[in-house]
């Protein structure tokens, strides 16, 4: 017995987390500092915390009620009826719902390069096959329309994501709207907004008013800090929104992370100090950093450091964690989350210290 063949399939390598560095140098893990994962540098919403702890004592039912009240609370606040908001298990869990919806055997998808190795992931799951349009460095890794365009095949799923992991940049609504004009009308073009909150620009939603074949991702685990619970969720076009009824896995999301994302969706507070906090890091890592870095619109920076692999390996050792982007096709780049200012000064204090050692 064999499973099937997953020749072309890639595995996902998450960032390390604090614990398994620690152990593994010998390192106190409360002196670590953790900016490998674009986590929130607050933690959970404090109100999320509490939510969970009242509905420690209904894990016995299945989460009906709070998904219910949860897909209401986010239909209001995007201003659609609630069958277009497709709940899910992390913003992941949204790609393999469109998947699921829109994907046949053999039809084939446009993902970024670099970009998040999910897009590709979650298709050949689905057996699609996988194309790519090319993000270029040399062009600071701009995205518009003609970006995408230059490579779109008839694909039948085109994502972008805006803001991009990991380097920040983003689309604008009218380059989103050429691209969905200037594809097929069988081609669904799906916007990831997973750092949306973190953005200047505005969300993408009203694309959905006048379109069947663009959708939106959203996510709580990054400005609501609540990676742990894995929580997202997709916003469809209303033509077709039913299809989420057909093609959902029972009881998507829990009823833990149910109530924690109502009580983090009314805790502006701890979003609000998030956002704050990770645009004054932006602006300190590209104004401090001893490295070249890209404007960015998320809660990360992109850097050009040489070595990505030895700049991490080092910084490390000194217990700053932070991602080397080799595995997005970027081997001279890190990527730095946003931390509080105190891990976000001492993170640039150790990087221009290893960065001056590994240049010498």
């Amino acid at each position: 017995m064999e499973p099937r063949d997953l020749s072309a399939h890639t595995v996902y390598r998450a960032g390390r987390g604090i614990e398994e560095v620690a152990r593994e140098l010998g390192l106190d893990p409360d002196d670590m500092v953790k900016l490998a994962s674009n986590e929130n540098m607050y933690g959970p919403s404090p109100d999320a915390v509490e939510a969970i702890r009242g509905a420690a004592e209904r894990m016995h039912s299945y989460p009906k009620a709070s998904h219910a009240d949860l897909v209401d609370e986010l239909a209001a606040m995007w201003d659609v009826t609630p069958e277009q908001v497709w709940l899910s298990n992390g913003g992941d869990g949204a790609l393999d719902c469109l998947a699921r919806a829109m994907l046949d055997p053999g039809q084939d998808v446009l993902v970024p390069s670099p970009g998040f190795a999910y897009y590709a992931m979650s298709a050949r799951y689905h057996h699609g096959e996988v194309n790519e349009y090319t993000l270029s460095k040399a062009d600071d890794f701009a995205q518009t329309a003609d970006t995408v365009l230059k490579d779109y095949d008839g694909e039948r799923i085109v994502y972008l994501t805006s803001p991009h992991n990991p380097t920040g940049a983003e689309f604008s609504t009218d380059a989103v709207r050429t691209i969905a004009e200037e594809t097929d009308e069988q081609t669904l073009v799906v916007v990831d907004e997973a750092y949306g909150e973190f953005s200047e620009r505005p969300s993408k939603r009203p694309l959905l008013d006048d379109r069947d074949d663009v959708a939106l991702l959203r996510t709580f685990s990054k400005a609501y800090g609540l990676a742990g619970v894995r929580l997202g969720y997709a916003v469809v076009p209303e033509d077709w929104a039913d299809a989420y009824a057909r093609i959902n896995t029972p009881f998507s999301a829990s009823e833990l992370a149910c109530r924690a994302g109502l009580a983090a969706l009314d805790d502006d507070e701890h979003v609000e100090r998030s956002v704050e906090t990770a645009s004054w890091a932006r602006e300190y890592l590209s104004a401090e950093l001893d490295a070249p870095t890209w404007d960015s619109a998320g809660n990360f920076v992109l850097a050009e450091v040489g070595d990505a692999s030895a700049v991490a390996d080092a910084a490390q050792e000194r217990g700053v964690i932070i991602r080397d982007c080799s595995s997005f096709g970027l081997p001279e780049c890190i990527r730095i989350t946003c931390g509080t200012r105190e891990d976000t000064e001492r993170a640039v204090s150790v990087l221009n210290e290893v960065i001056e050692v590994i240049e010498a």
